[in-house]
């Protein structure tokens, strides 16, 4: 439409591009807008068993908990959905290495406590795939590597949903009211050791899904 104004207007055409848009509309030259499919989200899909399906995100520590100006913190978190055992670790950096280290450990942390972690679920962060790189689409991140080495299913979210990681969303939630409102952290192993306590608190504290019991407490009875 553009063109055409720009073209009327050197013959002499004086009305401003909006004028012209609503005359053509009025004259039904535009064709109406067709209207989108809402998007209907899929039913949750309850697990039914440990390990059957695990999210994985990474949370940022606040600035404001770290002495050092220089130091960035990482919490990486593992939520099992059908038990909510979670494993936390502890990172320098966010990327790819730090993603499939963190999933080397928790698919030991996991298999200790009797469960196989059979599917990871994790946003499309760069740190977990390269689904939306311009050059590198096709090839696989170290995390995404390593996860076919464990024999491990990789399943990504649709994109900018964070509601379909609600479980490990939700839990970053409450680590922010219940553990970084309070805490501060010197260096990267002061925050390991404080989060491993934190990481133990949480697992041994009672959950409403859970029928009051803890995440520890529910797993025993399925492992």
């Amino acid at each position: 439409m553009m063109e055409l104004w720009h073209r009327l207007r050197q013959r002499g055409y004086t009305r401003r591009p909006e004028s012209l848009f609503r005359v053509m509309r009025k004259l039904g030259l535009f064709p109406p807008a067709g209207k989108k499919e809402a998007y209907k989200p899929k039913p949750y899909e309850q697990m039914t068993y440990p390990g059957q399906r695990v999210q994985v995100d990474v949370k940022i520590v606040p600035r404001r908990c770290i002495t050092d100006p220089e130091l960035r913190l990482y919490q990486y978190t593992a939520i099992d959905e059908f038990t909510r055992l979670r494993f936390l670790a502890a990172y320098p950096e966010q990327s790819t290495y730090s993603s499939a280290d963190f999933l080397k450990k928790l698919w030991k942390w996991y298999a200790r406590r009797g469960i196989r972690v059979e599917c990871v679920q994790t946003d499309n962060g760069f740190e977990f795939t390269n689904r939306f790189s311009n050059s590198r689409r096709d090839l696989p991140t170290l995390f995404e590597q390593t996860a076919a080495q464990l024999g491990i299913r990789h399943k990504l979210i649709r994109p900018y949903t964070p509601r379909h990681n609600g479980k490990v969303e939700r839990s970053h939630r409450e680590d922010q009211k219940l553990f970084y409102s309070c805490h501060s952290f010197f260096s990267l192993n002061d925050f390991a050791k404080q989060l491993a306590v934190h990481n133990r608190r949480s697992n041994n504290f009672p959950m409403r899904p859970l029928g009051w019991l803890s995440p520890l407490e529910f797993s025993v009875q399925y492992v």
